[in-house]
């Protein structure tokens, strides 16, 4: 409950301090129109040639790149500011100030910041996501929605752990920016299902960086093509995700010496 009460006070902190910088959500509504956009022209021309990629059919690639934009705008207003923040803290030698703090260290450095205008992506991808539903052949019953919740969370956890991995390496690495901004591109392979890339492309975008689990996962259970066993192996590698990085996060914080060194 501490956590909750941590987290829910530095949220209205992050949205005060937003709401300062009101333009900002007309640059980022501006930004998800590009993407948007960007996305239904994409799909507009693959479809215009054929009927179904790999078995997905119009509808159901619409839904994918719903849940894709959705995910990317959870990750641009919780889980990037703040990677950066903690990167940049280990830098300068502030991280100081949240180790004196009487909290969980990884709970801190991973709800200090919030970019609620980034949060217009989590919209554009949840009407797409609407508009992909609505016009599949089948209904959504409501173990496909539960399974899809699930698999989304689960997601969303993997991505987390995937970018705090990343960040620790700035306890022993002082150019991470480099290696981060890679993210971005590698996540752009998930408008497209995992099943369209090679056998070793399929495997890194699975098991090294997990867009299969966070993006193609959930979008399959919408469209009623999520196997069970997936979802259990999401769920264990989910899991097995989060105590290794949460292992290796303490395991960075025992190298760092702070200000004073």
């Amino acid at each position: 409950m501490s956590s909750l009460r941590v987290s829910w006070l530095f949220f209205k902190v992050g949205v005060l301090n937003e709401l300062q910088y009101r333009v900002n959500f007309f640059v980022s509504l501006l930004q998800s129109a590009i993407l948007v956009v960007t996305g239904l022209v994409v799909l507009s021309l693959v479809y215009s040639q054929t009927t179904e990629l790999n078995g997905w059919t119009q509808p159901e690639l619409l839904t994918l790149l719903g849940v894709q934009i959705l995910l990317g705008g959870l990750i641009r207003s919780v889980i990037q500011p703040n990677m950066i923040r903690l990167m940049q803290d280990v830098q300068q030698g502030t991280l100081d100030y949240v180790l004196t703090k009487p909290e969980d260290a990884q709970v801190l450095v991973s709800v200090r910041q919030f970019q609620i205008w980034q949060a217009v992506d989590v919209i554009s991808g949840a009407i797409l996501i609407g508009a992909g539903v609505a016009n599949l052949e089948g209904s959504v019953g409501v173990v496909d929605s539960l399974a899809f919740l699930v698999a989304l969370l689960l997601g969303a956890l993997m991505i987390y752990s995937f970018w705090l991995i990343l960040t620790t390496g700035a306890f022993w690495v002082v150019r991470m920016e480099n290696v981060l901004e890679l993210f971005e591109g590698v996540y752009q392979t998930g408008r497209w299902p995992t099943g369209i890339y090679p056998v070793w492309l399929r495997f890194s975008v699975t098991f090294l960086v997990p867009i299969a689990f966070a993006v193609t996962v959930p979008a399959e259970a919408l469209t009623s093509r999520l196997d069970w066993t997936t979802l259990l192996f999401a769920m264990l590698f989910g899991a097995a995700l989060f105590v290794a990085s949460r292992w290796f996060f303490r395991y960075g914080l025992s190298r760092y010496s702070g200000a004073s060194a």
